[in-house]
């Protein structure tokens, strides 16, 4: 029974303080910067291989263009939605398991068994930087600190909502850049599919630049590590059908 670590991690003094930044983890923000931006590039990478496979100098409608801007739009929309859904769902599983866990505390037998508890949820994420007897310490504060809790609310909150919009916030918005060509360019595909392309494999290198920053790895191996592992599984998933 472990919650998700990633939940809730407080932001670096150094990175910029935004709306979305109090409602979502920074690591979640990526992530879902990542995900969209690879879903558009699935739509966009596959058209221009049906369009170059189609003639060798085709002629694109208008309508083509527009379908296929409201067909991403569209997938990212849903995508948004889904992972909203599923943000507010961790939420409340997490606030469960911490519920569950303060039930067997506050029913346990004995003092070991408690501590016993305790470790068995924090071990794995204490015991490689900290020693047995630093973390029975801590341990035993945890338990005293817990012992006389009161149970909380596990249902819906508010913040599981908004942080459910935040996730619809970003997937969108991180897609923006990559369609604006798609509605300046319609009667000329070539160019603005070539320009989402470039829009959004730029994004997927922003990201690692700031997944880098942020966890403290070198900002510019990570973008172009994500750059390329962005490339293969868009070339993986257009080769599949996706």
């Amino acid at each position: 029974m472990r919650p998700r670590t990633v939940a809730h991690r407080p932001v670096r003094s150094s990175a910029p303080q935004t709306l979305l930044s109090h409602l979502l983890d920074p690591i979640d923000l990526l992530s879902q910067t990542i995900f969209s931006v690879l879903i558009m590039l699935n739509f966009t990478v596959a058209y221009r291989i049906f369009l170059f496979e189609q003639a060798s100098d085709p002629v694109r409608s208008v309508e083509q263009m527009q379908d296929l801007l409201f067909a991403a739009l569209g997938a990212t929309i849903a995508w948004g939605l889904i992972d909203g859904v599923m943000y507010a769902l961790v939420e409340i599983l997490q606030r469960g398991e911490r519920q569950n866990l303060l039930y067997h505390l506050q029913a346990a037998t004995s003092h070991e068994e408690a501590i016993e508890l305790i470790a068995d949820e924090f071990d794995y994420v204490l015991e490689p930087i900290a020693g047995e007897e630093q973390r029975h310490v801590l341990y035993q504060d945890i338990f005293f600190h817990l012992r006389d809790s009161q149970p909380q609310l596990v249902g819906l909150q508010a913040e599981d909502l908004t942080g459910g919009l935040a996730s619809v916030v970003v997937a969108v918005g991180a897609v923006l850049p990559s369609l604006l060509p798609l509605w300046l360019f319609q009667e000329q595909a070539r160019l603005a599919l070539g320009f989402s392309n470039a829009i959004s494999f730029g994004m997927l290198f922003v990201a690692g630049l700031l997944w880098g920053r942020y966890t403290g790895a070198n900002p510019w191996k990570i973008g172009f590590l994500l750059l390329a592992l962005g490339v293969v599984m868009v070339g993986i998933a257009v080769f599949l059908g996706g």
